[in-house]
């Protein structure tokens, strides 16, 4: 890494829509009448801590006049999951990139970047112009300016890349994302199973179909030592497909014994996973509980910045641990917070104007405390993250489901979805977490030649491998293939690892070196890229 040097200026915004003050530089970084933004060496990262003691803050802009080739491609990251949206582009002044950037000039072969460690107390994004590059700080407390008070506030520590000929954009890529953490949570083997969601899709499913699909990814890991999961997606609990909470019991005469089937899926071989929503009520017992400002129905979500609702949420997952599983997977937490999925956000991550009842949290603070409440709360169990902010959940979280849901209705979704994500936030991969790419689907509604190129591609990259089989799919080389990427993913997938090639050029990679070797996958039906999916077309796409 190359030492950060202080920027060239820094604005201070304390309300949004008031335009950004200047802060002359002092001694210790920089300073306006209300606010102090004093900078100070970390190794090589640049620590930048914020105070304003007298005034609410939303965000801090620090200015370095150091452009990038005109010629030059940038990659930026996403705010939580990715939405088929991540690519190299040329350089676009009001593009939002999150947590990092890197920028490739063709001509050189050179490569560098910058971004700043996980677990920040500030959303932060970068941008980028003809003339330099911006850090933006954003530590508003809600859609509200943070009232810190006397606290001083760690926002961010920068890190930065210098300019690399010697090695490919995924390998700095990596080197980059190694930088920013060094403190990650990762499985002791590799994480492989089943998951029903993307033919059940929360309906029509109970144990008796729960065990048919443990029993199923127990034949294809075919007497491997390291076991695989079998985890309940949603539809176990009474609300419905994606219900809040209480998580206290299954549904009533389908999902009874909820300890029970976690030992039944034991004893079958497989270890047991479940799913939860943990910001969410379904019933409401204290409307005190809840977030401020508008909130996503019908589930009513919690204010996370509230001590009972997190001791609550730890409650919930020591019980599903306590009744015998071994995955905890949490899902939803980013929207019931922001009310807004990650490419709503932008650069205004929620609505303007509400704000928690602890005023004093930033809402990154706010995520890393439910993350931490979970993590610590899970015990030896393994944490995968679903909807949840990456660059805040590293070292928190074992498994991260990286973007957006594949799907077993429209193979488009997952082309856009799954191969995304994987080629563009690989780099993520044991570096943050075990990168969970989404569910290989197996369904009669997706064509499996497709199908078959993804779960290859998945299983020798050695992330987290989930599959989700229609029993009504299930043919002799159905299961051939099935078997032979599950025994691969299992071993850990390539040995030398996995690298798109064309990335640079395409949103979703076709030519991979696997291995020592090269492949080339075809994603593309005949008449090339779907026009929609589900029925419309992707937002923000």
């Amino acid at each position: 890494m190359t030492e950060v040097r202080v920027p060239d200026e820094v604005f201070v915004l304390h309300h949004d829509g008031d335009g950004p003050i200047p802060a002359p530089r002092g001694s210790a970084g920089f300073a306006t009448a209300d606010a102090a933004v004093d900078l100070s060496p970390a190794g090589a990262g640049l620590a930048i801590h914020l105070s304003s003691p007298r005034r609410g803050l939303s965000r801090v802009a620090l200015r370095w006049r150091d452009p990038q080739p005109d010629r030059a491609l940038i990659l930026g990251d996403a705010w939580e999951r990715s939405y088929g949206d991540l690519q190299w582009r040329h350089r676009q002044p009001d593009r939002v990139m999150p947590w990092y950037w890197l920028g490739h000039d063709p001509a050189t072969g050179r490569t560098e970047g910058m971004g700043v460690r996980v677990r920040p107390a500030a959303f932060c994004s970068w941008s980028l112009d003809e003339d330099g590059v911006t850090l933006w700080l954003d530590v508003r407390s809600g859609g509200a300016p943070v009232e810190p008070g006397p606290r001083r506030l760690h926002a961010a520590t920068v890190v930065r890349l210098g300019p690399r000929a010697d090695v490919s954009p995924f390998a700095a890529l990596t080197e980059l994302c190694r930088a920013m953490c060094d403190d990650p949570v990762l499985p002791a083997e590799p994480v492989v199973g089943c998951n029903n969601w993307y033919y059940a899709y929360g309906r029509d499913f109970g144990p008796a179909e729960v065990l048919r699909d443990a029993q199923t990814v127990v034949e294809l890991a075919d007497g491997h030592p390291v076991r695989p999961f079998c985890v309940v997606d949603a539809g176990w609990s009474p609300g419905g497909e994606a219900p809040g909470g209480p998580w206290t019991a299954g549904i009533p005469g389908l999902f009874d014994d909820m300890p029970g089937l976690a030992g039944d899926i034991a004893a079958l071989g497989a270890r047991p996973g479940i799913w939860l929503r943990p910001a969410a009520l379904s019933v409401v017992d204290d409307p005190a509980r809840l977030r401020p400002g508008r909130r996503p129905v019908p589930e009513q979500p919690l204010d996370l910045s509230r001590p009972d609702n997190l001791n609550a949420i730890g409650d919930d997952v020591r019980r599903l641990v306590g009744w015998g599983f071994e995955l905890i997977k949490h899902d939803f937490s980013t929207y019931d917070h922001f009310a807004r999925w990650g490419f709503q956000m932008g650069r205004e991550l929620t609505e303007p104007g509400w704000a928690p009842a602890d005023r004093t949290l930033t809402n990154a603070e706010v995520l890393v405390g439910l993350y931490r409440t979970i993590r610590e709360a899970a015990g030896d169990a393994l944490v995968l993250g679903c909807n949840t902010v990456g660059h805040l959940a590293a070292g928190l979280v074992h498994v991260q489901r990286t973007g957006d849901d594949t799907s077993g209705r429209f193979w488009e979704r997952t082309r856009r979805m799954g191969v995304n994500t994987l080629a563009f936030r690989l780099a993520q991969h044991r570096t943050f977490f075990a990168v969970d790419a989404d569910c290989v689907p197996c369904t009669p509604a997706t064509p499996w030649k497709r199908n078959r190129e993804f779960l290859d591609l998945v299983a020798r990259s050695g992330t987290a491998l989930f599959v989700s089989v229609d029993p009504r799919s299930r043919t002799g080389d159905v299961d051939a293939a099935l078997r032979a990427a599950v025994r691969i993913a299992l071993d850990g997938g390539e040995p030398d690892g996995v690298e798109p090639l064309d990335w640079l050029y395409t949103n979703s990679p076709r030519d991979w070196r696997i291995g020592d070797g090269r492949r080339r996958y075809r994603w593309l039906e005949p008449y090339g890229a779907g026009p929609a999916m589900d029925g419309t077309e992707l937002p923000g796409l």
